[in-house]
Parts: structure tokens; C-alpha cells; sequence
């Protein structure tokens, strides 16, 4: 599954199965690409990124490429560090932990509010994504698993109405996405993270917004193997 940019910012009206309207542009294009490596660890933390080089892969300009490389370090994913060129950022556990603890604050928040005031979709919507994450994950699509999984996880926060606090969250999904993937080792049970989300699809639904933030609090904790230690009792 193709990504959209960061510049092409989260629609909630979008359905699972809608794709990217209109061409794709090519800085769209340099960013996917450049996006599925690093996520999937093909581009190494630290590894330049040259703009001529990347222009000349890609069949486009450099301004072209520039945009694209904007786009990532939009989502933490590059540095660019002025005359000394961009580089492939770093995923560290460190920062890995500090950002699910900023995930859970924003997440566990959200979910709250949201339910006070649930849109009449959002349940359809959601019951949507998690289909679509199953989907992902019986063709052994990783990455469009993980899109689906951002988009689910941002279509819950929309309801919370926080609109400045989402580029905070979908950083964080990034990140925890990235983390994840790096640590892996073997194969990994895509169907069984796709399915993760339905219990806190069946809280939802009932409007049960304790049962929510309990299990999105588990959901989080639980993501990699040291969440319980991060989160104690939110494992269990």
C-alpha cells in the first residue's frame, strides 16, 4: 500500500479502501519509497541521503527530491542538517520509550473525550480499518498494515477534537511502528496485530469508556516486549 504524504494531512471521511486522489506526484512517489526503507530498516539510521543521487533514482529534479526529504523529517524520519546534507535519523530505545509514553498520555486522553461525543461514523470507520489492517496482513503487506494501524489510531483521536496534538500522535505511531519493525526478529504474526485492535473496537461500541482506556492502555503496553516494564500492571 502506498503511504500519503505528510503534507496530505489525515481525512477522516477517507475509508479504509480509498487510495490517493489524483496523479501521484512525483515527490509523493520518492517519498513512499524512501519512507518503506527506512521504516523497514533497508536505509540504515545514520546513512546520507544525496539529493542528486536520489534525483537520479527517482527520474526527477532535486527540488522534487527536496520536497520529499521535507516530508520525512516532518515525521522525525531524516535530519537535514543544512550544508552537511540529510541523513537517516536514528531509533534508539530511549526514544522509543519516551514517545509510547507520550502516545499513551495523548491516546488514553482521547479516548475519553471522544466518547463523550462519538461521530456517527466513527465506529463504521473503525470496524472499516480493522478490516482492512486483516486484509494487509493475510497478504504479508507490513507497511500496509502499519498505515492502516496509524489511521485507525487517528481516526479514534479525531473524535477526541485535539486537532493540534494529532502531528504529536502520528509522530509517535511512526516512531513506535519503526521501533517495532527494527526490533522484530522472524517472522511476525501480521494477522494477530491486525486483530489486537478488536477489543478496543468491542469497548467502543458498547460506549464503554473505562473498558476503552483499559484496553488501549494494554494495546500500548504490550506493543513491544519491555511495555510492562514501562507500564507496569497495563500488561496484564
Amino acid at each position: 500500500m502506498s503511504e500519503r504524504p505528510a503534507s496530505r494531512r489525515f481525512d477522516p471521511a477517507l475509508r479504509a479502501k480509498g487510495t490517493r486522489p489524483g496523479p501521484v506526484a512525483r515527490s509523493a512517489i520518492a517519498f513512499d519509497a524512501l519512507k518503506h526503507d527506512i521504516m523497514l530498516g533497508e536505509l540504515a539510521p545514520g546513512e546520507p541521503l544525496v539529493e542528486l543521487e536520489l534525483a537520479a533514482r527517482f527520474g526527477c529534479s532535486q527540488g522534487t527530491v527536496r520536497e520529499a526529504l521535507l516530508q520525512l523529517q516532518e515525521e522525525g524520519l531524516v535530519h537535514r542538517r543544512g550544508h552537511r546534507g540529510t541523513q537517516v535519523s536514528d531509533c534508539t530505545a530511549d526514544e522509543a520509550v519516551e514517545m509510547f509514553r507520550v502516545r499513551r498520555q495523548i491516546e488514553c486522553a482521547g479516548v475519553q473525550r471522544a466518547l463523550r461525543n462519538p461521530s456517527r461514523s466513527l465506529l463504521s470507520d473503525l470496524k472499516a480499518l480493522v478490516e482492512a489492517m486483516e486484509e494487509a496482513a493475510r497478504e504479508n503487506d507490513e507497511m500496509g498494515l502499519a498505515a492502516f494501524d496509524r489511521d485507525f489510531h487517528r481516526r479514534l483521536f479525531h473524535d477526541a477534537d485535539l486537532p493540534a496534538l494529532d502531528p504529536i500522535l502520528h509522530r509517535c505511531l511512526i516512531h513506535n511502528h519503526r521501533f517495532k519493525i527494527s526490533r522484530t526478529q522472524g517472522q511476525r504474526d501480521l494477522v494477530l496485530t491486525a486483530q489486537r485492535h478488536r477489543p478496543l473496537v468491542a469497548a467502543i461500541e458498547a460506549g464503554d469508556s473505562a473498558a476503552a482506556v483499559v484496553s488501549l492502555e494494554h494495546h500500548i503496553a504490550t506493543i513491544v516486549d519491555f511495555g510492562p516494564n514501562v507500564f507496569p500492571g497495563a500488561g496484564q
